[in-house]
């Protein structure tokens, strides 16, 4: 039985097109996404969405709360507690504005999608209810950008939490892909009084479920996800607990993940490097035998 590996039709098209020479890559929108986990006294949960399938990107995939950055956060002093922007820049490979936007971006989506908010009235306190036509009404000026996420905490008198947050993974949107990221994947614990609620607009579905269970129903093919989903949700199933997680994810590797593709004869071979799972061959269609011709027939 075929797994649930992401793959669009349009895919092998492109990438012959990118081997040739005739596709320029898109330029990588940088992104963050979070995976939400909650403590159950066996092993810990992870939050899950599936994305629309009237989504033009990955629809009818599994994947995180997550989202571009805004770019008001790259140039907007945001109230901030936890390690240093500096510390957060050597962290995630970046310069300090970057760093700043990222994190911010994790926090903000999360909220949007998710209704749970990282952030505190002090440097040590987390808020325990995001619930209420007040707070609705400040999400969605999140989302439709009426302001930016430096306001909201302003307005809110809230700082962002980044302690937090702990960074997993980085991975990068394949160079043949037409929206493409470049992704910081984080971990956080559920906030105590906090829960998760289908905030997006881009999901039809949102669940609380184990590691294990979702990559088995990956791996039976029942649950579609793109790569960067299966992978981490498989290093997620070697922790016991939130803390453990959140310990592990101080020394994670955050060296980036690029697919690549090389023609061979008459096929492609795409490879994730560090990642043979996902590697496929792909046959290439027969070139059309018809000449082509400057102009219109008579």
């Amino acid at each position: 039985m075929a797994n649930g590996q992401w793959f669009p039709a349009e895919w092998p098209e492109r990438i012959r097109a990118l081997a040739e020479g005739t596709l320029t890559p898109v330029v990588p929108r940088r992104a963050a996404t979070v995976m939400l986990l909650r403590d159950t006294g066996t092993v810990p949960d992870v939050h899950m969405l599936r994305r629309s399938t009237s989504m033009a990107f990955a629809g009818g995939a599994y994947a995180y709360p997550g989202g571009g950055v805004d770019p008001r956060d790259d140039d907007q002093q945001v109230r901030w507690a936890g390690p240093t922007r500096a510390w957060w820049a050597e962290r995630l490979g970046v310069d300090e504005t970057s760093a700043q936007a990222v994190v911010c971006a994790a926090v903000r989506e999360t909220y949007e999608e998710a209704g749970v908010l990282l952030a505190g009235p002090t440097p040590d306190t987390v808020v325990g209810d995001t619930t209420g036509d007040d707070w609705e009404d400040d999400r969605a000026a999140l989302v439709a950008r009426d302001v930016s996420f430096a306001q909201f905490l302003d307005r809110r008198g809230l700082v962002l939490r980044s302690d937090l947050l702990g960074a997993w993974a980085r991975w990068i949107t394949p160079e043949f892909e037409t929206r493409r990221y470049d992704t910081w994947f984080f971990v956080a614990a559920l906030p105590e009084g906090q829960r998760t609620r289908n905030a997006s607009t881009e999901a039809d579905r949102t669940v609380w479920i184990r590691p294990a269970d979702a990559a088995q129903g990956y791996d039976r093919g029942e649950l579609r996800m793109m790569p960067p989903t299966i992978t981490t949700l498989r290093q997620l199933t070697g922790y016991a607990t939130v803390g453990e997680t959140l310990a592990a994810a101080r020394v994670r590797d955050l060296t980036p993940v690029l697919a690549r593709a090389r023609q061979e004869g008459d096929e492609i071979v795409l490879v994730w490097p560090g990642h043979d799972e996902f590697t496929r061959h792909i046959l290439l269609p027969a070139a059309d035998p018809r000449p082509t011709t400057g102009g219109a027939s008579a």
